[in-house]
């Protein structure tokens, strides 16, 4: 059976397979939305690339903050790549089935992936306190062999109670339905295809949530408070500027990421609709991955620079 085989017993539909329903509302739409999808993951490929590429063979960028954009550039080339690729290859063939250890290797990466950005966008933030706040040891504090501790941390740290939320959700029995209204393999999707009650899935969802989510973004805010209250004390215009200039790249990734990321995962399961949840999900899982390199480089005078230099060796 293409959609799925469904074995019934006791009422309760066992799901082998998923159909992804992704974009199918839009036929007339399928090239031009194929061919804007593959342009975006090699602008993503190329951009998080270069800056990672600049990262080390320059000497200018040999600095804390660099090594975490660094970071920051391999895990959104890693994160787009969970989804992106399969959304174009699904278009392309019109072969929309995921089967179910599929599906969930895809949630589990999502949701692994995911929760190191949220941990490093909190280092990022970190290392920008230390680097206004206590610029005279900023290089003792934020020394190789701790930038390598908190970015390992960062991507690891999540590991253990994402499988284990992945796992929670496919004990799930799904009913009737094996066609998920996105793109790729969520939790709100997969939710609303479950039987039964799910309160207590939904709850674990929220707690989780609340500690991969909320707690590194109540760090974001009290360095970036602590930051501010720095920077209005500083004497001069031109220092001022030159402070807020290398906070205000950082500040806007993490409004894209959580701005549309909390609205997806903190809504109730009542309030949840196909369309608005692709449109959210649109945004922090290829938008941002997208205009991040730009968002970096173009704001970023050490970047250009380093830039202007490779090219002029070329």
């Amino acid at each position: 059976m293409r959609d799925g085989e469904i074995n019934k017993k006791s009422n309760v539909s066992m799901v082998k397979d998923f159909v992804l329903l992704g974009f199918s509302d839009l036929p007339n739409l399928q090239g031009f939305l194929s061919g804007v999808f593959s342009i975006i993951y090699i602008i993503i490929l190329f951009g998080n690339s270069l800056i990672i590429g600049l990262t080390r063979v320059d000497p200018t960028l040999k600095k804390p903050m660099y090594f975490f954009q660094a970071n920051f550039s391999c895990l959104e080339i890693c994160y787009v790549s969970v989804t992106l690729p399969r959304i174009v290859v699904s278009i392309w063939t019109q072969d929309r089935t995921i089967s179910l250890r599929a599906c969930a290797t895809q949630l589990c990466f999502f949701l692994i992936l995911g929760a190191t950005e949220c941990f490093l966008l909190a280092v990022m933030s970190y290392d920008r306190y230390v680097a206004i706040c206590h610029p005279l040891h900023y290089i003792l504090i934020m020394n190789p062999k701790k930038c390598i501790q908190l970015a390992a941390g960062s991507w690891f740290c999540g590991i253990p109670i994402q499988i284990g939320q992945t796992c929670q959700i496919f004990s799930l029995h799904f009913c009737s339905s094996n066609k998920i209204g996105h793109f790729f393999c969520d939790i709100p999707p997969m939710i609303n295809l479950a039987c039964g009650d799910t309160s207590m899935h939904e709850l674990s969802v929220y707690v989780v949530a609340m500690l991969f989510a909320v707690v590194p973004f109540s760090l974001i805010l009290a360095s970036y408070s602590k930051i501010i209250s720095t920077i209005l004390k500083l004497p001069t215009a031109h220092g001022r500027g030159k402070a807020f200039s290398t906070c205000s790249s950082h500040l806007l990734v993490v409004v894209l990421f959580y701005g549309s990321a909390s609205i997806t995962y903190f809504r109730p399961k009542s309030s949840h609709s196909a369309g608005i949840d692709r449109l959210l999900s649109l945004f922090y899982t290829i938008l941002t991955p997208m205009f991040n390199p730009m968002i970096y480089s173009l704001r970023n005078k050490d970047v250009i620079a380093a830039l202007k230099k490779l090219l002029f060796k070329i």
